[in-house]
């Protein structure tokens, strides 16, 4: 690839903070809808890393946007600047190697979406297991109007898994970025802007109380159907049947109780 050109005062930065079992990370370049940087990817790749460590304090992941505008509006395109063929196959493969760790996440991730999410910013907030967004938000990858570029076929699997191939044609092909009223029930939760924070806080609570180890082999599952042709989950079935968890579950049902949920 092109060599990575030197770091604008406004290059961006993706922020994470962690607390009370959740990990929140902010793109944070409002100036410029936060259209990501390399750097912003690189910065992005290594918090999810650090998140995959911590999966025994982290229960929730949250991604949003700063400034309230967009989500992330896709890839600075001065980044693009005297690509060639080569330098687009590189890109694409490094963009893999970020959604995929994104993926990988084994507890559940929550994209906040306010506005704007484009391009790199539609594939990141499709590749996180739920969706908020304001009304009006719009979803899409309007390339066909804009760069001419394309997608890679790992991500055109992400959209089509959640999305259906029929919708995904119309939005590459027409150029649509169509509101988040328009897309198909379930998609993304819609929430008017003044309770947006207290929705937030509502769906991660809920997601802390449930059973981690279900949670997290429900993903791996859906994730081996969407890339493997015969996918095989004896062991994901052997950890949740085998798992402490199921044990607690068992006896706080039959106690009446609430369980206590450990991830093991």
């Amino acid at each position: 690839m092109t060599s990575t050109p030197p770091l604008s005062p406004d290059a961006g930065t993706t922020r994470l903070a962690i607390g009370d079992g959740i990990a929140t990370l902010t793109f944070d370049r409002p100036a410029a809808r936060n259209a990501m940087t390399w750097r912003m990817y690189e910065e992005l790749y290594a918090a999810c890393r650090e998140i995959l460590a911590r999966t025994d304090e982290i229960k929730v992941a949250v991604l949003r946007g700063a400034g309230g505008k967009a989500f992330v509006a896709g890839t600075d395109i001065e980044q693009f600047r005297d690509f060639s063929g080569q330098d687009g196959v590189a890109y694409e493969a490094r963009v893999e190697t970020y959604v995929s760790a994104l993926e990988a996440l084994p507890m559940p991730t929550l994209a906040v979406v306010e506005g704007w999410a484009v391009g790199g910013g539609f594939i990141l907030a499709n590749s996180c297991d739920l969706r908020i967004a304001t009304p009006g938000s719009r979803f899409g990858a309007p390339i066909a109007r804009t760069l001419g570029n394309g997608l890679s076929a790992g991500n055109l699997r992400r959209l089509t898994s959640t999305l259906g191939v029929g919708l995904v044609k119309r939005m590459l092909m027409l150029a649509e970025m169509p509101a988040v009223e328009t897309l198909p029930p379930g998609y993304a939760e819609i929430v008017p802007p003044e309770a947006l924070e207290a929705r937030l806080v509502e769906v991660c609570t809920q997601l802390k109380g449930h059973a981690p180890l279900t949670m997290q082999t429900a993903k791996e599952a859906l994730r081996r159907l969407a890339t493997e042709l015969q996918p095989s989950d004896s062991d994901l079935i052997r950890k949740v049947y085998g798992s402490a968890d199921f044990k607690e579950g068992i006896a706080s049902f039959l106690e009446k109780r609430r369980p206590d949920w450990q991830g093991r």
